[in-house]
């Protein structure tokens, strides 16, 4: 009976390695870091000609941080909710605002608030070339949610066009 079950596994392993052999692997696409320097200054930029102070923080798709600038009088705060604003967007693949308001009535998500990094609230915008989330910028350090949107929205919107 041991010699049977060990055959069975054997043929089980050797059918997963034939179709793994015959498996391509995934495009993928990254954010070059000199574009996402430039979204999360932006971001910032787009903030101070309002009289905020600003942080901004661009991840890639597995929520690796590329780039960070906190601006003049931010914070230290706000780099990490700047942070975690983008890994919430990159993380549920949907832009905070969207995911705050989610967060409220029946089917709340509000509860997946409690794992590590998760915010929901404004200022997480995620980074599409095409359909594929590429990554995120996070804002954080406007007095409220729309305003780190419109900070987070400038900066992609800076380079959203040379992304490809």
């Amino acid at each position: 009976m041991k010699q049977i079950s060990t055959m069975a596994i054997a043929a089980a392993c050797a059918s997963i390695g034939a179709a793994a052999s015959q498996a391509q692997t995934l495009p993928t696409h990254r954010i070059p870091a000199a574009l996402a320097v430039e979204a999360a200054s932006e971001a910032v930029a787009a903030c101070a000609r309002q009289n905020y102070t600003e942080t901004a923080v661009v991840l890639d798709a597995d929520g690796a941080i590329i780039a960070v600038e906190r601006g003049d009088g931010a914070g230290i705060h706000t780099i990490d909710s700047a942070h975690d604003k983008a890994y919430t967007s990159v993380s549920f693949k949907t832009d905070t605002l969207a995911l705050a308001e989610r967060a409220k009535g029946e089917d709340s998500i509000a509860p997946l608030a409690k794992l590590p990094h998760i915010m929901f609230f404004g200022g997480g915008v995620v980074i599409k070339l095409g359909n594929e989330v590429i990554g995120s910028i996070g804002a954080a350090g406007a007095p409220g949610a729309k305003l780190d949107d419109a900070c987070a929205h400038a900066g992609l919107d800076k380079i959203k066009e040379r992304l490809k």
